[in-house]
């Protein structure tokens, strides 16, 4: 009976004492995780409110969106995340397996924009395609050159293969995996754009959506196009060492990058800050930073490092992320976002 009567006794104990523990090791710095585009961006906003508050510096890590998105949707408590980097906006789909895990109270803020570039090394000519070609050169299966509404697995070996005025080299395109957020940007603004130049795959877009996804989105797996993982730099030097390769990632790593390689025109138009910030760049995308509302106050610091992502110094005009390559939203988008990081508004998906 006495160790009957002890043992609930035990486990009272051990449960208490657990809860005060986990309560003792909460974290003193803010855990930021997710796109390897907005990365970059992260990381200097972090190291300038290490250097500039009492604060410790913020852990950012590169997961790609997908991957930050999963981890900070898992749960609540200092195990979790509290921000994610996304260089897309959070799918609705997401905010559901968020609402299941008990993240509640999710705050968007939207922190500039962002270019998809083509990019080769400045040791040969720039190319110069459109979208068309380009998911001519990149798809599993493709309109059949001889005519028809049918499709034929992508025989094209090199560029010049789909127009004798693009360089006579073998493709090879190395790109971001599905858990990026620049794939399914260049999924949905490169690939789908490229697809509807065909009326009878256009069409679909409205007849049968899911079909039009599964022309317009399956990448060829015969070795032209190249999965090169999350590192977006790895990328860059790749393209340095093999000047007939092409890289797919965010402008900043071009602008960041520019004695080593240049940016492909796309539909005609080069990929510079001006003409992605004036809407002239076929191929642009918002970059996201979502907040865990229930880590406000628990994690020291929380508040202060949204006040600085959100200051004119950071993301302005003239701030020090656009000297990284960032893009910077328009006044009045700026003034609506910081006001939601301010005040911790939840997103409501529309």
């Amino acid at each position: 009976m006495h160790t009957f009567k002890t043992i609930p006794l035990l486990w009272i104990l051990i449960f208490s004492f657990g809860i005060g523990l986990s309560q003792a090791q909460a974290r003193d710095y803010i855990a930021v995780v997710g796109s390897s585009t907005v990365y970059p961006f992260a990381t200097v906003v972090a190291e300038q409110f290490g250097k500039t508050t009492q604060f410790k510096t913020p852990k950012i890590e590169a997961t790609g969106s997908g991957g930050g998105l999963k981890l900070f949707c898992s749960g609540v408590g200092v195990e979790f995340t509290d921000m994610t980097n996304a260089s897309r906006r959070i799918k609705k789909s997401e905010v559901e397996q968020c609402d299941k895990n008990g993240v509640k109270d999710i705050i968007e803020i939207k922190i500039g924009y962002d270019g998809i570039v083509l990019a080769n090394s400045k040791k040969v000519k720039p190319l110069q395609v459109t979208r068309k070609e380009i998911f001519l050169a990149l798809a599993k299966e493709v309109p059949d050159p001889k005519g028809g509404a049918s499709l034929i697995p992508n025989p094209y070996s090199k560029w010049s293969d789909i127009n004798a005025g693009l360089p006579d080299i073998k493709i090879e395109v190395l790109g971001p995996p599905p858990t990026s957020g620049t794939r399914d940007a260049f999924m949905e603004l490169v690939m789908e754009t490229g697809a509807e130049d065909f009326g009878w795959i256009k069409a679909l877009s409205d007849s049968d959506k899911s079909e039009f996804k599964k022309i317009a989105h399956t990448m060829r797996e015969d070795g032209p196009f190249v999965e090169a993982g999350e590192n977006d730099n790895l990328i860059v030097q790749k393209l340095d060492v093999n000047p007939d390769a092409v890289g797919i990632f965010g402008f900043s790593f071009l602008d960041q990058n520019t004695d080593k390689i240049q940016g492909a025109l796309i539909d005609g138009v080069e990929p510079t800050f001006e003409a992605i910030a004036e809407g002239q760049y076929p191929v642009s995308r918002p970059l996201y930073l979502y907040v865990k509302k229930a880590h406000a106050g628990v994690i020291p610091g929380f508040n202060e490092f949204l006040n600085e992502f959100t200051s004119e110094k950071a993301w302005g005009e003239d701030g020090y992320l656009a000297d990284k390559g960032m893009i910077p939203m328009p006044d009045e988008e700026r003034a609506a976002f910081r006001e939601d990081a301010q005040k911790l508004n939840p997103l409501t998906l529309k």
